[in-house]
């Protein structure tokens, strides 16, 4: 039997006893094999958490989340079917095995069906340092909020309001076992800080963010360094203006370059492939971005955002490039969408996992001056993006530049291209990294694109 290791409960967000959902799991599975199940997976969760919202000093919202549920999936031959329950009662527990058996006998058989081979499940469990629980009480939590919207007031005086200030500790525990024997345990906590400020000058307002988040509190920035930053973000927009139309260098920050690895992952994913709606279609092997372009896949980083050891299915993760060279290695896999392509699965059942750019040596400022002048992207909007063919389009905010500066922000505008020609026109890729997400990118700076303005 392929098992983690043994999960400590910390102080902060008290989880059931790691031994108690592994009870379930098996249940389920045990009850599956019972009613004639060739195979079967039971996923339990549980999650505990506190958010709190601030608006004027006041409080907004204030929540204690307490969810839990248990998904079982059964195989006979290759006919599947899935049911959930919220809970844990023995009773339950055999009700929703049942229900999946039963709708498992009246589905079709798809030769795609099954569990991940039981040769690829993970047998190695290396701490991740995931688990860091904040035993934060909510007066903590809403005098923090408070502070962050504090700083954000006093960062300048055109900041107008705020429209909230927010913390919140988040801590999980996940049990996942299949009748392979495979038996994975994973408790991991998120927590974060968020401010949105506005700022007014004259008849105009405008409004932006800023926001942390980590595994662990001791990660995450000073509640006032994020009042402040929104706050500059905000108060940086006043003035905005449209321009003329024109095909220029676009430069998109590390926020808006993440959505752009994005539609990447969305076209080489496998369900997207096997059903023949990618622009990127038998793309493995050949070259989709200039030579310098590395992307590479680190599930196992310490305390990352996306890091795990097995993913959805039990298979092991592993560093693997997505991109080298400029030349796409792979596709996303699960097991399903690996079976209908004739593949292996390369264990991203549930996505990606610390998904990297390699970060070029040019920071923010440096990649201004290299796009001399054009527009930087800030902020996305719309859902203009066509995977099948490919066509981009989407509303755009954020400066124009001009020799090399930043000469006035921008709103109204339209973002165009194609993402083939976005891609292979691709120049540099910066060190400023935005590493909150589970998509880590610096700025991307596209050396021409169509600007729709005025």
């Amino acid at each position: 039997m392929s098992s983690a290791g043994s999960v400590a409960a910390p102080v902060g967000h008290a989880l059931p006893a790691v031994v108690d959902l592994e009870r379930l799991a098996s249940l389920a599975l045990d009850t599956a094999r019972a009613a004639g199940a060739d195979a079967a997976e039971a996923g339990v969760s549980v999650d505990r958490g506190l958010s709190v919202n601030v608006r004027k000093g006041e409080v907004d919202t204030l929540e204690h989340h307490r969810d839990r549920g248990l998904a079982v999936t059964v195989y006979f031959g290759r006919c599947k079917g899935s049911a959930s329950t919220g809970d844990f009662s023995e009773a339950a527990v055999r009700d929703a095995v049942e229900s999946a058996c039963a709708i498992a006998r009246y589905t079709s058989d798809d030769p795609a069906h099954g569990l991940a081979d039981s040769e690829l499940m993970a047998r190695d469990f290396p701490d991740l340092d995931l688990d860091h629980p904040w035993p934060l009480e909510a007066d903590d939590a809403i005098e923090l909020a408070r502070e962050c919207e504090a700083a954000a007031v006093e960062a300048d005086s055109r900041i107008t309001n705020i429209e909230g200030s927010g913390v919140s500790a988040q801590r999980g525990l996940r049990v996942y076992a299949n009748s392979h024997g495979f038996v994975g345990r994973v408790a991991a906590t998120s927590h974060g800080i968020n401010c949105v400020a506005v700022a007014g000058e004259r008849d105009t307002m405008q409004r932006d963010y800023w926001y942390t988040v980590a595994r662990s509190p001791d990660d995450l920035e000073d509640v006032q360094a994020v009042g402040q930053r929104a706050a500059r973000r905000a108060v940086a927009r006043l003035g905005a203006r449209r321009v003329a139309t024109e095909r220029v260098p676009v430069l998109f920050d590390p926020q808006t370059a993440r959505s752009m690895i994005g539609h990447l992952v969305g076209a080489v994913r496998g369900s997207a492939l096997y059903r023949q709606a990618s622009f990127l279609l038998d793309a493995a092997g050949r070259r989709i971005f200039p030579e310098w372009m590395e992307v590479v896949e680190r599930p196992r980083l310490a305390r990352g955002m996306g890091s795990a050891v097995f993913d959805a299915e039990g298979v092991a993760t592993r560093e693997s490039p997505l991109v080298a060279g400029g030349v796409l290695q792979r596709y996303i896999l699960d097991s399903y969408s690996a079976r209908r392509l004739g593949l292996q699965t390369t264990g991203n059942a549930g996505g990606v996992h610390n998904l990297q750019v390699t970060p070029g040596d040019d920071d923010f400022d440096a990649l201004l001056r290299r796009m001399g002048r054009g527009l930087v992207v800030t902020e996305l909007m719309g859902q203009g993006v066509n995977l099948v063919t490919g066509d981009y389009s989407r509303g755009a905010a954020g400066f124009w530049v001009e020799d090399g500066g930043i000469a006035y922000p921008v709103q109204e505008v339209t973002v165009a291209g194609s993402l083939p020609d976005i891609f292979d026109r691709l120049v540099a890729a910066g060190c400023d990294v935005d590493r909150r997400g589970n998509i880590q990118t610096g700025s991307l700076l596209v050396d021409g694109m169509t600007v729709a303005g005025e």
